[in-house]
C-alpha cells in the first residue's frame, strides 16, 4: 500500500489551489503540505533527497499575515508557476486609517498615528482613481524582495540598515471601495504581478493627508484559480484530494502554462 501511494504521489503533475491560513508564511504552508504528502506516501523522513523526489512549489508569496489562495505546482506543474507570478490577481483588503506600522500591516509595530476624521467616503473614492492603471509603487521594506541574495524582511529584522527599493511600474486593473466604516475601509483590488497591497494602503493614507495600514488581506484569485469550495483546506491536503483537484480544475494546467497576459482592457486573456 505504501509503495502504491508513493508511486501515486510521484505521478501527480499540474497546478491546484490551496488555502493559506493567516499567520503562516507561504513557505511554511508549502512545507506543511509537502510533509503531509510524504508521510502519507510512507516517505516519513523529510530529507533533502526525498524533498527533491517530490517537486512542489507555489506561484507567488502571500504575506504571512494574509490568508487566501495559494497556487501550488506539483511534479511537472512546477514549470508552470512562472505564469502565476505574472498573471492577474485579486484581493479583498481592509485598511485602517490613522495608524501606520513598520510592516504596513497589523502584524507590525505602530510607527505613526494621525487624525482621520476629515476623511469621507467620497474622498477615498476620489483618491482611488490615482492608483488605477499603470502606476509607480515603492515596495515595502518588509517583503520577499532581496538584497545581496537575502530577503529585505530578514535584513530589517536583523537590524541591518536597508534602503527602500526604488519605485517600479505596476498595474492595477480594477480598484473599488466596498465598505467605509472609519477608521476601516474595504477595497476589492485586481492587479498584475509585483504589486503590493500593503504599499497601496500606505499610499492611500498619505494621499488622504493621514496614514493607513492593512488590517486584513485575502487573496481571492490568482490566474485562472479562485478562492472557492474547490480550494483545498488543510483537512483535504492528501494525495486523493490533490489528484481530484488536478482533474477537475476549471482551467487545465496546460492552458495556465501557455499564457496569462493582461489585455489593455485589464482582463486576463489566453495567449499562445
Amino acid at each position: 500500500m505504501a509503495a502504491e501511494k508513493a508511486s501515486r504521489l510521484l505521478s501527480l503533475h499540474g497546478l491546484f489551489p490551496v488555502y493559506k491560513p493567516p499567520g503562516a508564511t507561504s513557505a511554511q504552508t508549502l512545507n506543511d503540505l509537502k510533509s503531509r504528502l510524504l508521510r502519507e506516501a510512507g516517505l516519513k523522513e523529510f530529507t533533502k533527497k526525498r524533498k527533491q523526489m517530490l517537486k512542489i512549489g507555489h506561484g507567488g508569496t502571500l504575506d504571512s499575515a494574509a490568508s487566501g489562495l495559494l497556487v501550488v505546482g506539483i511534479g511537472d506543474g512546477t514549470k508552470m508557476l512562472g505564469a502565476m507570478l505574472t498573471g492577474s490577481k485579486k484581493y479583498t483588503t481592509t485598511g485602517q486609517l490613522g495608524k501606520a506600522t513598520d510592516t504596513l500591516d497589523a502584524s507590525g509595530s505602530v510607527t505613526e498615528e494621525k487624525p482621520y476624521d476629515h476623511i469621507t467616503r467620497e474622498a477615498v473614492e476620489a483618491a482611488l482613481g490615482t492608483f488605477t492603471g499603470n502606476i509607480l509603487q515603492v515596495p515595502p521594506l518588509f517583503s520577499a524582495l532581496k538584497k545581496n541574495g537575502k530577503r529585505l524582511s530578514c535584513l530589517v529584522r536583523e537590524g541591518a540598515e536597508v534602503e527602500a527599493k526604488p519605485a517600479r511600474p505596476v498595474v492595477v486593473h480594477k480598484l473599488s471601495l466596498t465598505d467605509f466604516q472609519p477608521p476601516l475601509f474595504t477595497l476589492d483590488v485586481e492587479c498584475g504581478g509585483g504589486f503590493y497591497v500593503r504599499s497601496l494602503i500606505r499610499d492611500i493614507g498619505e494621499a488622504l493627508s493621514s496614514v493607513a495600514s492593512v488590517k486584513d488581506l485575502i487573496r481571492t484569485k490568482q490566474g485562472p484559480f479562485t478562492l472557492d469550495e474547490e480550494t483545498l483546506r488543510e483537512d483535504r491536503w492528501d494525495i486523493e484530494h490533490i489528484a481530484q483537484a488536478l482533474q477537475t480544475s476549471a482551467t487545465p494546467p496546460e492552458q495556465a502554462c501557455k499564457r496569462l497576459k493582461t489585455s489593455e482592457a485589464g482582463e486576463t486573456v489566453v495567449q499562445s
